[in-house]
């Protein structure tokens, strides 16, 4: 009888490398759309209810609105379905994006000082900077 063992083994490391290049391709839209300072953190080791963060500064709430309504495009584009979205941004200086498997930060620069996430995960791996 054939050891499945390694094939599932193979299969989950697949099936994560697929969700942490995924994370990679959003932060790098992020980035490019202007984010300041973007990270995304590996949380599997540490998380149970999300494996990846997303982290980003917006320079202005209009710059916050303009990030949030082109992530949307491009997680449409990515055939990544947040679990809820906002109808509306009005003076927002953190709004949350749910992916399931990641979750999106986009905070202004106070609170991003404040809250310091990367600190509060500070066990976690970088796995995309700029």
């Amino acid at each position: 009888m054939e050891d499945l063992s390694d094939k599932k083994d193979t299969n989950a490391n697949a099936g994560a490398d697929d969700a942490a290049d995924a994370v990679k391709k959003v932060a790098e839209f992020i980035n490019d759309f202007k984010g300041i300072n973007t990270v995304a953190l590996d949380l599997r080791y540490y998380n149970a209810w999300t494996d990846f963060f997303i982290i980003t500064t917006a320079s202005s709430v209009t710059h916050l609105r303009g990030m949030y309504n082109n992530i949307q495009e491009k997680l449409q584009e990515l055939s990544i379905e947040p679990f809820f979205r906002q109808k509306k941004i009005d003076n927002e200086n953190w709004v949350l994006i749910d992916c399931g498997y990641f979750v999106i930060h986009l905070m202004d620069k106070e609170h991003r000082e404040f809250y310091e996430l990367e600190k509060l995960w500070f066990n976690s791996e970088i796995i995309y900077r700029c």
